[in-house]
């Protein structure tokens, strides 16, 4: 891992873990596409999963539509399944462990749009690493109605069961808000490693 260091540094790139459905609920799909533009009028690069579909493929080209750096990240046996952004640059790899890496080390920090088990294994990936400390950057779950609060209350279970320590909370962040999900990411940045 490039980044074993808890160091913080500049926000320029987030990394978004979300579904790559296209039958999911409407709202959800419509925050991809808001979060998308979000991202490129504050000058930030997206780094994603590099699918055309799916809030995958909204977030992707509202920021690319918006003026903003996009970077797809996809193995090549999801080429034809998650249809690759091609109007975006791409880094084609081989595994699903080389594309998180990947993603992982071009962001600075992360947001988990809804989606399902494939976003909630890279976010919990993501998670399980700033647990070993081998990272400082923000998570951030965004969703406006609650679609994550049954894993808060999964992740507060295991902290009042004494396998999780309480300071666990200060890594990640629920935000029921655009804005609010970039207050948390610049919260974290800003705070003391």
């Amino acid at each position: 891992m490039a980044d074993s260091s808890p160091t913080r540094r500049p926000l320029r790139s987030v990394c978004v873990y979300c579904g790559s459905s296209e039958s999911t609920k409407p709202e959800y799909l419509d925050l991809a596409t808001r979060f998308g533009a979000a991202l490129a009028q504050r000058g930030l690069r997206l780094v994603y999963g590099g699918g055309a579909i799916g809030l995958m493929g909204r977030c992707a080209k509202a920021a690319h539509a918006g003026g903003g750096d996009v970077l797809g990240v996809m193995p090549r046996f999801l080429e034809r399944r998650e249809i690759v952004f091609d109007a975006v640059p791409h880094r084609m790899v081989d595994t699903m462990h080389e594309r998180k890496m990947i993603m992982f080390q071009e962001s600075d920090a992360f947001v988990v749009l809804p989606g399902g088990i494939g976003t909630l294994e890279e976010a919990v990936e993501t998670l399980s690493w700033a647990r070993l400390n081998l990272h400082a950057k923000p998570v951030v779950f965004l969703s406006e109605d609650d679609f994550w609060a049954p894993f808060f209350s999964l992740i507060q279970h295991t902290m009042e069961a004494n396998l999780t320590p309480p300071s666990f909370g200060d890594v990640l962040a629920y935000a029921r808000s655009i804005d609010a999900c970039f207050d948390a990411i610049q919260a974290r940045i800003a705070a003391p490693a």
